[in-house]
């Protein structure tokens, strides 16, 4: 596992590789303490030092680790309510993960980073300013289907299938502890596709997996502080320090794709 460090490192640098650490770091202790957050940073952090391919094959096994730890943290019991109350939702978002999974080696870096950055920098703006959408909750059930498709085109090309759901459901205004738990549900189910996808498409392979699963230790650490702070932290206060950041982040994916 070290020689694909070293590999990675003879070709991008030192500086490089301790960032892309630094900020998995930063992404597991925004995920602990707000429930999400870890693949925008990790793309939008490591996109920017790294190729997009790298940064995406990069956030997978810490994707995978850290979602079942946040989705089984209140029991099995209430995990398995949450996965049968969306099965509809996780079960598109599962098979177009897979599908659109496919096409992250085929298509151009350029467009790969204008599609992040524009699906970042979208959802990131629409959270800054507040914007929640309004879905009846008669009608909740027969959306579950389009935002599962919605967010496994995203996620399937970039690892970052959250945006979605997370404005679905807080369009249902479901208590906090409840939404992580969703969100924690939806998280894994997708983590676990893309794993599988990505051993099929190659993205994962013997250089990058091994960088996946060094990238948990940074993950597991900032997650557990995260929790820790979580209750004591203001965390409308952080949300919108790391929404700017994330902004941020999405428009200099953009100006990659855009101007090189």
């Amino acid at each position: 596992m070290t020689e694909a460090l070293q590999i990675l490192t003879t070709q991008y640098g030192l500086f490089a590789m301790g960032v892309a650490f630094a900020v998995m770091l930063f992404a597991g202790f925004t995920k602990g303490a707000i429930g999400f957050g870890l693949p925008m940073i990790c793309v939008s952090g490591v996109g920017s030092v790294l190729p997009a391919e790298i940064a995406i094959a990069a956030l997978i096994l810490p994707g995978l680790t850290t979602n079942l730890w946040q989705s089984l943290r209140g029991g099995l019991g209430p995990a398995w309510v949450a996965l049968k109350q969306y099965w509809r939702l996780n079960l598109v978002l599962l098979f177009s993960i897979y599908a659109f999974a496919q096409l992250v080696v085929i298509i151009s870096e350029t467009l790969l980073f204008i599609i992040l950055g524009t699906g970042i920098t979208v959802f990131v703006s629409l959270q800054i300013v507040g914007w929640i959408p309004h879905i009846p909750a008669r009608l909740a059930t027969k959306f579950q289907m389009p935002v599962g498709l919605i967010s496994g085109f995203f996620g399937g090309l970039s690892g970052v299938w959250g945006p979605p759901i997370l404005l679905y459901l807080l369009s249902q205004k479901i208590p906090k502890s409840e939404m992580v738990r969703i969100q924690g549900i939806s998280f894994l189910v997708g983590a676990i596709v893309l794993t599988g996808a990505h051993l099929q498409s190659g993205l994962l392979n013997k250089v990058t997996t091994p960088l996946s699963a060094w990238m948990i230790l940074p993950a597991f650490a900032g997650m557990a502080i995260g929790f820790k702070v979580q209750d004591r932290l203001d965390q409308e206060k952080f949300r919108k320090i790391t929404l700017f950041v994330l902004a941020f982040a999405g428009l200099n994916l953009l100006r990659r794709g855009l101007f090189g």
